[in-house]
């Protein structure tokens, strides 16, 4: 199975760092920022750098829209897998045309309020999975996975 992790660097990059003994079986490919924490988790794998700042930044999300589009055509992953945060919409939004599966997990430490990326994400994600039952009640059809720390 060709992967494709998806997130910003730093708690949602480790997130998807916790999911290792699943996704370092299959081909993979990364999209995140180039800050120094993600360059020394993913050093030695295959990456795309994303350009951030991206939350509520319109030019960002415009190139980072490009950069998915030409990653989904070049990389053609079966399954997209993402913690969030915004870097996720384009790829998400985009994935549907190449008939991609798409995988979210919504992170640890948001309990109370959806978030945004969440939001944006859920409408065309074909597994949403959480972390807290009281996720499941911000999430309609959502999956309780339990905690990955």
């Amino acid at each position: 199975m060709r992967l494709l992790l998806v997130s910003s660097s730093g708690g949602h990059l480790a997130q998807l760092m916790c999911l290792r003994a699943w996704w370092e079986k299959h081909d993979r490919h990364w999209v995140t920022f180039d800050t120094a924490d993600a360059i020394a988790k993913l050093e030695g794998e295959e990456v795309t750098w994303a350009h951030h700042p991206t939350t509520r930044n319109l030019p960002n999300l415009l190139r980072n829209s490009v950069q998915a589009r030409a990653v989904l055509h070049d990389y053609r992953p079966d399954l997209i897998v993402t913690t969030g945060a915004a870097v996720a919409v384009p790829y998400f939004w985009l994935r549907q045309r190449r008939r991609t599966s798409s995988v979210y997990l919504e992170v640890y430490d948001r309990i109370e309020t959806p978030t945004l990326t969440g939001r944006l994400c859920r409408p065309t994600t074909d597994l949403f999975l959480v972390q807290w039952p009281e996720q499941q009640q911000l999430y309609r059809s959502s999956v309780l996975v339990g905690e990955l720390w």
